[in-house]
């Protein structure tokens, strides 16, 4: 590269490689795909799904890594993702590799740019605690954790666990009302000062779950935990439907990760940034892409649908079934080409590859 496009791409990462630059850059494309009328097959915008994928530490980032037992000795670094019902990825951060994902849930639904409105999230085991339960209700997100081992939880209910016979084995405790009377009042000038962003969820959750059980604002927020994991167990047992929407959308976010782990090639697949600002900018630069290729996709897979409809060779209830996650036609390796004679016009489009062409060529 001539020296001088060096320096040009130099100055560049210096003056807009940011967070908050790939925050404005992530929402536009987000926003983009929303608005297409395409994207409505998969859902409104409202629901949303979120997950850590943990990527190893090599080279000089391995001191920097931490090591989960769960995944084993290697050290490696998690990027958590929240990804919309439309399966567009409208957050990421980089979080410790031993530290829960519950922390981290609430920082997504309330701290994007992109216009997405969310009403109801789902996670999975790792995803929920009471804590965040009680704070979802407060912030006015229905919470729908997938539980693994639903069975061994216990349900609360107000007054004397006697007063419910039919449900004594399944009763672990009665909801200490007193407490969350006494403490009303701070635990809603606490969901104002996160709503308001004074200070961030994850900070307040890490503060809250290091406090001594005593804590009478930690418990008070427990209590009301309790009550509404209580009502979502009923809820989900009773409710086929809501199983069946928690599962779908946490396979869109795996489906979302399956992606980012095949862009994620470059270093071998690991994480070599030692500092933590890189590594932010690192997640947030694979999601980006991840987003990109998301709206293509998506922009294109309708204008296949549009030229399909117009010959009925397909079910249009079948739609809801594509997903924009495919890789396959995308050159993730090997040299990159950009010839300014064959650029596409402004508002223009490329050809549609031909089905019938086993070739694959447009």
């Amino acid at each position: 590269m001539p020296w001088h496009k060096l320096r040009k791409a130099s100055w560049l990462v210096a003056w807009h490689i940011r967070d908050e630059t790939y925050s404005k850059a992530l929402a536009e494309i987000v926003n983009h795909q929303h608005r297409i009328p395409f994207a409505t097959h998969w859902g409104e915008g409202t629901t949303s799904s979120s997950d850590g994928q943990r990527y190893r530490a090599g080279g000089r980032g391995e001191a920097a890594g931490q090591v989960n037992a769960k995944y084993g000795n290697d050290p490696g670094v998690t990027f958590y993702t929240h990804v919309s019902d439309q399966y567009a990825p409208f957050h990421t951060k980089v979080i410790n590799a031993t530290m829960r994902d519950a922390t981290h849930v609430l920082d997504g639904l309330l701290y994007h740019e992109s216009e997405l409105r969310i009403e109801e999230h789902y996670t999975d085991t790792a995803g929920f605690t009471d804590h965040i339960f009680a704070l979802c209700h407060l912030l006015g997100f229905r919470f729908a954790p997938r539980i693994r081992d639903l069975a061994d939880k216990r349900l609360y209910v107000p007054g004397k666990p006697a007063q419910w016979q039919a449900l004594s084995s399944m009763i672990g405790g009665c909801i200490n009302t007193k407490i969350i009377g006494q403490q009303l009042s701070e635990v809603l000038r606490l969901a104002a000062s996160i709503q308001q962003c004074t200070v961030t969820a994850s900070l307040i959750l890490r503060k809250l779950g290091s406090y001594p059980r005593q804590n009478s604002l930690a418990l008070a927020l427990r209590e009301i935990g309790r009550v509404e994991r209580t009502l979502f167990m009923l809820a989900w047992l009773e409710d086929p439907a809501l199983r069946r929407r928690v599962t779908a959308g946490l396979n869109k976010g795996e489906a979302r990760n399956s992606l980012a782990r095949a862009v994620f090639f470059n270093r071998l697949g690991e994480l070599r940034d030692r500092s933590f600002e890189n590594q932010r900018h690192r997640a947030s630069g694979l999601n980006l892409v991840v987003a990109a290729i998301t709206l293509w996709n998506t922009v294109y897979l309708e204008r296949a649908a549009e030229q399909m409809a117009k010959s009925r060779q397909f079910d249009p209830a079948l739609l809801q079934h594509v997903s924009p996650l495919g890789w396959e036609h995308i050159n993730l390796t090997g040299d990159y080409t950009w010839h300014t004679n064959k650029r596409v016009a402004k508002g223009g489009f490329r050809p549609l590859r031909n089905p019938r062409n086993s070739s694959g060529a447009p």
